[in-house]
């Protein structure tokens, strides 16, 4: 009685290592065809490891977010054709915004895109924010200005 427990512990195991050994696994391949964004400066020095932001034609939350490598490039695969927007940011005032018109077979509709530098990568109440903060550095210089013209009043 013993051994017929034994054995069949045996073979329950025997057949059901094989089966926990390949629970799952994993596989990769390499592929073309996706859209390399290159960001550098007027210097031609790269926007290394810069934010990255990828919104799909008519959608509201980003496609794909990341940062550039250190060569200032970033790769995506556009999933469906139109016009999408890419904006990298550095995070230090530099800005770029490069449209990107990808075909029905997924592929740009031209050789090579140029983006454009926004202005300011402020937001409005940062701006707002600024702007106070300028008009009371110029009071406050104002009023130093003329207390200490009232308390020597030959100057």
């Amino acid at each position: 009685m013993k051994y017929k427990k034994l054995t069949i512990y045996l073979w329950a195991i025997f057949f059901l290592l094989p089966v926990l050994a390949r629970a799952h696994g994993v596989k990769g391949k390499i592929s073309s065809g996706g859209i390399v964004v290159t960001a550098e400066y007027d210097t031609g020095e790269p926007m290394s490891y810069a934010t990255v932001k990828i919104s799909a034609p008519a959608a509201k939350l980003t496609f794909q977010s990341g940062r550039t490598d250190r060569n200032g490039r970033f790769c995506f695969f556009p999933d469906m054709p139109g016009e999408w927007k890419v904006v990298v940011d550095d995070e230090m005032g530099h800005r770029l915004d490069v449209p990107v018109s990808v075909n029905e077979a997924m592929e740009l509709k031209t050789n090579e895109q140029t983006g454009r530098s926004s202005g300011s990568s402020l937001s409005k109440y940062k701006k707002a924010l600024m702007g106070i903060c300028i008009i009371f550095g110029i009071s406050g210089v104002l009023f130093l200005w003329r207390g200490k013209r009232e308390k020597n009043p030959s100057a």
